[in-house]
């Protein structure tokens, strides 16, 4: 493994992982998920896994780290969506 390749991987990591921050942040904090497309973040989370699997496959830390916390964002956000969706119906 190439770590000053690896090294912007990680970097894009980082930038690409924390773009989910806010969407997560914003839900938890209003508890409104209009707008907020279930589907699209199911097809995502097993993206991510497909992705997740193949960084185990052919070892690159920066993919592995990446969608393990991608993973774990998109996650809790599918659950707060699942979580808010009747309080959001009332």
């Amino acid at each position: 493994m190439n770590w000053k390749i690896e090294i912007i991987g990680v970097i894009a990591a980082i930038l690409t992982t924390s773009g989910f921050i806010p969407q997560l942040v914003k839900t938890i904090r209003t508890k409104n998920i209009s707008g907020v497309s279930l589907t699209m973040y199911l097809v995502l989370f097993f993206g991510i896994i497909g992705w997740l699997i193949y960084g185990f496959l052919i070892n690159s830390f920066a993919i592995k780290l990446a969608n393990s916390v991608s993973g774990l964002l998109v996650f809790a956000q599918i659950l707060l969506i699942i979580l808010y969706k009747n309080k959001n119906e009332a």
